[in-house]
């Protein structure tokens, strides 16, 4: 046999090495994450069910799905150990870019002058009627004839 005929059985071999090694890692990684549970985490399932850690045991975890309700999983349907921001992102819906104060775009703030870091509140006129108006706008146009004549006119 020549080295023609065996490159493709070569280069085959050699691609299913690195597929498998690439997969070990990933499962090595996943088994880190799971080991690394600990009580009072948040976690997401490979359900997509987040849940806040209660019990870790050697092949189980009690998961606390909603307040009072428990579930026990095995740690292979653990998908994700989500740390407590984004925990509390997803699930309750806590924004941590609110949280953090404004800035104002001058430099007051440097200087301590209160007076150039005052704000005005003015409304940008968009076209549109507010809805007491828009309802009088309504019965204005029932009034008028659809024609665009005025009474009496023909």
């Amino acid at each position: 046999m020549s080295l023609v005929t065996l490159l493709p059985f070569i280069v085959l071999i050699g691609a299913m090495f690195l597929m498998t090694r690439s997969a070990k890692k990933k499962q090595q990684q996943a088994a880190q994450m799971r080991d690394s549970m600990q009580t009072g985490t948040g976690v997401r399932t490979i359900g997509g069910m987040y849940a806040t850690v209660k019990e870790v045991h050697d092949d189980t975890v009690l998961l606390e799905v909603a307040p009072g309700v428990h579930a026990v999983y095995a740690k292979n349907a653990i998908g994700a150990v989500l740390d407590d921001a984004e925990y509390n992102r997803i699930v309750h819906g806590d924004d941590p870019a609110e949280e953090t104060p404004v800035v104002p775009d001058d430099a007051s703030s440097l200087t301590g002058d209160t007076d150039a870091a005052t704000t005005d509140e003015t409304r940008v006129d968009l076209g549109k009627k507010p809805e007491a108006d828009a309802d009088t706008a309504k019965d204005a146009d029932a009034a008028e004839p659809k024609d665009g004549k005025a009474d009496g006119e023909k």
